[in-house]
């Protein structure tokens, strides 16, 4: 026999609503993704209306004057704003600009046999984005009963063209087709390239001088010639990165002697409600107009209203990051204190995910140029930030002896000497963070 057994339990459960979404949204969003989210939603809904007057940039115009290092002193920032000059970013054309073509124009004016022009041509195509040639592609064209000597004669004019060291199948002919091409090069550096590249790059030239029956003084002035090489040749064809445009939402400016909070709202239009659709929806006799455009209302006030709280929160967190970093923003100190996203979070009551949500992806333009909000942001190592600690770093890693480079453990020393207590496998990873190799490949 089933029984049915009825109980009463209490519990707590967020629903997220639409409108808290939206919220949520919102407040994450960036100045350039909010100012194409408002362009959408006055599209959608009749009853805003959106305003992109000139009194904004003639706002931002007298934010300049009075602080002179804003665009001058930043170069990092771009601003897409039309009444300031839009920059357009270039793009080069793949197809005209490539390392084929560049070595299809060349082969096209050499009036070579048109048995050899189609192979150069074909094998043109198989070149990696380095200019290397894999053997096994060239192996491949005996399969397809192309004679080997049409391979090597098509081989050969390949790597006689630019750049120099092109279609190579490995660095050491890479390198080679590079020294012989320059011409004059000695032999003990020829040799070194052929048989000795990897103790080379391990700084091991004992083996490299009992083998050639050189100097020391030899070996490096060999390493010197082989490191004005390109080990890339066609690393020159390969379309740039596009370069990324960052939009500040938040500027630090000196106001009356005072470091003030400024957020970006010169790049955003202005967003209310349209008084004539405010009186359709008080004087319709119609239900459904009544019915759709109160729909509508409800939305627009839903937006206005998280407009207003990520505004609110924004300025709130950048406040907060201005007065926890006031001596680098200043200029007292080039190092930043010790900051955690769940201090920041306490200190303004809020909860972590809000402040998190308000500095996602979001820059901060002050003297000191453009960066991430999230920079400010560091927890404490040593006693000190971890930007602090890398800084530290960087400078010792300059300022030693490029014969006897620093080791981690005693990077970790003189970091200790200093004052900051880290240990060495922390130094490891800062130093690799920071693009900087060990010890060996430092020395020089």
């Amino acid at each position: 026999m089933d029984l049915v057994a009825l109980k009463t339990e209490l519990r707590q459960q967020l629903k997220l609503t639409p409108q808290l979404l939206q919220s949520m949204e919102i407040l994450q969003m960036n100045t350039q993704e909010l100012a194409e989210y408002l362009q959408r939603a006055t599209e959608e809904n009749p009853l805003l209306d959106r305003e992109d007057s000139q009194s904004l940039t003639a706002a931002y115009e007298e934010l300049r004057r009075q602080a002179s290092w804003i665009d001058g002193g930043a170069p990092a920032a771009t601003f897409t704003h039309e009444g300031r000059g839009q920059r357009e970013q270039g793009r080069t054309d793949r197809e005209t600009d490539s390392l084929e073509a560049f070595l299809r124009d060349q082969l096209e004016r050499m009036r070579l046999p048109r048995p050899l022009l189609a192979l150069c041509e074909y094998i043109a195509e198989l070149v990696d984005e380095d200019g290397y040639l894999a053997q096994e592609d060239l192996d491949n064209l005996r399969e397809l009963s192309v004679p080997q000597t049409l391979i090597d004669q098509a081989l050969e004019t390949l790597q006689g063209l630019d750049p120099a060291g092109v279609c190579a199948r490995d660095l050491s002919e890479c390198l080679t087709l590079q020294l012989v091409r320059r011409g004059n090069a000695p032999p003990a550096v020829l040799e070194i390239v052929s048989r000795f590249l990897p103790e080379l790059g391990r700084s091991r030239y004992g083996p490299i001088c009992r083998e050639l029956g050189i100097s020391l003084e030899e070996v490096r002035e060999a390493q010197q010639l082989i490191a004005g090489l390109d080990p890339h040749p066609g690393r020159q064809f390969q379309p740039e990165e596009p370069i990324p445009y960052v939009c500040p939402d938040i500027y630090i400016v000196e106001l009356d002697g005072e470091l003030r909070v400024v957020l970006n709202e010169y790049e955003l239009p202005r967003v209310s409600i349209n008084d004539y659709y405010v009186r359709l929806l008080r004087e319709s006799p119609e239900q459904d107009t009544r019915d759709y455009l109160r729909e509508k209302m409800r939305k627009a006030k839903w937006l206005l209203d998280s407009l207003e709280r990520r505004g609110s929160t924004l300025q709130r967190c950048a406040d907060a990051i201005l007065m926890a970093q006031h001596p680098f923003f200043s200029g007292e100190s080039g190092e930043l204190a010790p900051l955690k996203l769940a201090e920041l979070a306490e200190t303004l009551d809020l909860h972590v995910s809000t402040v998190s949500r308000a500095t996602q992806g979001k820059y901060l333009q002050c003297r000191q140029g453009t960066y991430p909000l999230r920079y400010f942001f560091s927890r404490a190592v040593g006693g000190t930030s971890r930007q602090a600690v890398k800084q530290k770093l960087l400078a010792l890693v300059r300022e030693e002896d490029p014969r006897h480079p620093l080791s981690d453990q005693r990077l970790c020393e003189l970091l200790s000497g200093g004052g900051v207590a880290v240990a060495r496998r922390t130094v490891a990873k800062y130093r690799m963070e920071l693009g900087i190799g060990s010890s060996n490949a430092r020395r020089r």
